[in-house]
């Protein structure tokens, strides 16, 4: 019961990671490399989710994993509306 919890614990950590590395890109609008440290990072959430089975949390780090291009087509989309309109 311990070792789940523990590896748990690692996938919400891998999870947290995952959003933390996107806040210089987001919030204080540095351009830095550092996001794609989540295709490390993400996949290896997945693995201990899936060895806790817990469907959240595997659900949850392929969010993550695959937020680089919900986030690059976003940003492009934004970027054409505001090219369009202004």
């Amino acid at each position: 019961m311990a070792k789940h919890k523990i590896l748990n614990t690692l996938s919400v950590v891998c999870f947290i990671t995952c959003i933390a590395l996107w806040i210089p890109n987001i919030v204080f609008q540095i351009p830095s490399g550092a996001h794609f440290n989540i295709f490390y990072i993400a996949p290896v959430g997945v693995l201990l989710a899936i060895f806790t089975k817990k469907k959240w949390l595997i659900i949850a780090n392929i969010i993550a994993f695959f937020s680089f291009f919900w986030l690059m087509t976003l940003g492009y989309i934004i970027a054409a509306i505001i090219d369009y309109f202004f």
